[in-house]
């Protein structure tokens, strides 16, 4: 089993910046992909960003040029870093990770609210 905690979320005004973490805990265990995921109010849950062990990170259209994912992988730990944020970036943002042998977890969720 794999348990990924979150952190980082909270309330900023428009144009504002936040940077959400995620760490990753368990036994016996190795994370190849790892990302953040989104679903605001009344919505489906949406990628926002995913970087796999080693190769290109991935963008939603939509947080390209504002959002940064990285990753500490001696910490099993992956980031997000939000700038320029606009009011409809608000939404609940899950951390998922991917393990070598497929199993695919999720965290609990961070809220982020982005008031204009």
């Amino acid at each position: 089993q794999v348990q990924l905690v979150e952190s980082g979320g909270g309330l900023v005004q428009a144009g504002g910046s936040l940077n959400l973490s995620c760490a990753a805990s368990g036994s016996s265990f190795i994370v190849n992909a790892m990302g953040w995921y989104r679903q605001a109010p009344g919505k489906q849950r949406e990628l926002v960003a995913t970087i796999p062990r080693g190769g290109s990170t991935n963008y939603a259209d939509s947080v390209k040029g504002r959002f940064t994912i990285s990753r500490d992988n001696a910490k099993n730990t992956v980031y997000l870093q939000m700038n320029s944020l606009k009011p409809e970036d608000t939404a609940i943002y899950y951390c998922n990770a991917v393990t070598a042998w497929g199993s695919n977890y999720w965290g609990q969720g961070t809220p982020v609210t982005v008031s204009s």
